[in-house]
């Protein structure tokens, strides 16, 4: 298991890394905002934590292809 612990300035570190945007800056505390009040967003959210958590503590593989798949489907495949 990973023991990396990562905070919530860390997630919108990275996020606003992948806008080209600073965490102070306008875009990304709208962003943390709309994440704090949107439901949809949350739902989202909470899917992919579940997701990751699943996949962290059963030490669950998948074929290349599988993977590709999945990262397709929940949006965060790299194009």
């Amino acid at each position: 298991m990973n023991e990396y612990k990562v905070t919530c300035r860390d997630v919108m570190s990275h996020i606003c890394d992948n806008l080209g945007e600073d965490v102070g800056s306008p875009r990304c505390i709208a962003i943390k905002e709309h994440l704090e009040k949107c439901d949809s967003c949350k739902s989202y959210k909470d899917s992919v934590l579940h997701t990751i958590d699943f996949y962290k503590n059963y030490n669950v593989t998948l074929p290349k292809e599988g993977e590709d798949r999945l990262l397709d489907f929940l949006g965060l495949k790299d194009e």
